[in-house]
C-alpha cells in the first residue's frame, strides 16, 4: 500500500545522500564518465517509487567553494543520472545540493550544508512533503543528524564511508548494507503504518 498525504499535508519523501549512498565514492565526482552506481541502487530508487515516496537526492557539494568544478557540471551529472536511471524505470524527483565548505570562501554560514538540515527543509518547502513522515538515507553521521534534526526517520548504509561511521549511530538508528536494502526496509516499514 502506498504512503498518502497526511491530514497535515505533505507527501511523504525519502531523502537520498549521494556519493557513497547512489553511487561509488569518487572524490569530487562530477564527470558523468567516472560516475557508477552502487550495485542496487537503481532498482532501490525504482522501488522507492513503487511506493509512493518523493524521491531527493540531498548532497554536499564543496568541490564547488574549492574551484574544482561549478554547479553547472553537478547539473549536467545529475542529468546524466536521470538518463541511467529511465532505462530501468526509475526517477529521481528533485536534487537539492549545498556548494557551500565552511572553510573556502562564501558559505561559512550556510545553513544547507549538512548536518545541517536546510536541504531537507527547502525540499519540504518547495515539495510539500511530510518531514515527518519521511526517511533519509546516507552514508555519514552529517546525513543522519540532518534527517534528524529535521524530523526524519535515518538510515545509514555501511557503503561509502558508512561502515567506518556506524559505531557512531545514536540509538535506534539502523544501519543496512547498502541503498537497496535500506529501501527495502522503508518499503517494508510503509506497509506496515
Amino acid at each position: 500500500m502506498a504512503p498518502e498525504s497526511s491530514a497535515t499535508g505533505g507527501r511523504p519523501a525519502v531523502f537520498l545522500d549521494r556519493d557513497g549512498t547512489i553511487n561509488i565514492e569518487k572524490s569530487y565526482l562530477y564527470r558523468a564518465e567516472e560516475f557508477e552506481f552502487i550495485p542496487g541502487a537503481p532498482e532501490a530508487i525504482r522501488l522507492l517509487k513503487e511506493a509512493g515516496f518523493l524521491v531527493v537526492v540531498v548532497t554536499n557539494q564543496s568541490g564547488i567553494a574549492r574551484g574544482y568544478y561549478d554547479e553547472a557540471a553537478v547539473h549536467r551529472l545529475h542529468r546524466f543520472v536521470d538518463g541511467e536511471l529511465a532505462r530501468v524505470g526509475a526517477v529521481i524527483d528533485a536534487y537539492y545540493l549545498c556548494p557551500h565548505h565552511p572553510e573556502h570562501g562564501a558559505g561559512s554560514d550556510c545553513a544547507c550544508r549538512k548536518p545541517l538540515p536546510g536541504m531537507l527543509l527547502a525540499a519540504a518547502a518547495d515539495l510539500g512533503i511530510d518531514l515527518g513522515r519521511s526517511y533519509i538515507v546516507g552514508d555519514k553521521l552529517a546525513d543522519v543528524v540532518a534527517g534528524l534534526r529535521a524530523g526524519c526517520r535515518p538510515l545509514l548504509v555501511n557503503t561509502g564511508y558508512g561502515a567506518a561511521e556506524a559505531a557512531q549511530l545514536p540509538p535506534g538508528v539502523p544501519a543496512c548494507a547498502d541503498i537497496l536494502a535500506a529501501a527495502r526496509l522503508i518499503v517494508a516499514e510503509s506497509a506496515s503504518d
